[in-house]
């Protein structure tokens, strides 16, 4: 059925608004590394936890942004990055920590949770967000 990152991104289909949630060292990260080998992506991926936004691209010139809010105190502080362009860019956007950002999500995302289970294993699960409700 091919690797994790394959198959989220074949659920993910067209959609440009990623969201994964997941507790600290649940494999956000990793994961959105593993999807960024499958889009071919040569930069070095890793959480923009300080910048709060990282762009990579590809050799086909495709952009990607990737979002950590984890230190975002005040929701209002992502309008000072300009957050709607890119969420708006038609480019994809990976976002971690967007619990903390609820007002600017888009209503329409996929939301890819990431739970650790008591042996260690990792559980993924894939939800579509239209208009704001969960569609399988």
């Amino acid at each position: 059925m091919g690797t994790t990152a394959e198959q989220v991104i074949q659920f993910c289909g067209e959609d440009k608004i990623w969201v994964f949630k997941g507790q600290m060292g649940a494999g956000k990260t990793t994961l959105i590394k593993a999807i960024s080998k499958w889009f071919e992506i040569e930069d070095v991926v890793s959480s923009p936890t300080f910048s709060i936004v990282n762009e990579y691209r590809n050799p086909r010139g495709q952009i990607f942004y990737h979002f950590d809010f984890y230190r975002i105190e005040d929701p209002n502080e992502v309008l000072e990055i300009g957050i709607d362009e890119y969420f708006y860019s038609g480019n994809i956007c990976w976002l971690e920590w967007a619990e903390k950002i609820p007002a600017f999500i888009p209503s329409d995302f996929v939301f890819i949770q990431i739970e650790t289970a008591e042996n260690g294993e990792r559980i993924i699960s894939l939800q579509k967000v239209l208009n704001g409700e969960i569609n399988g």
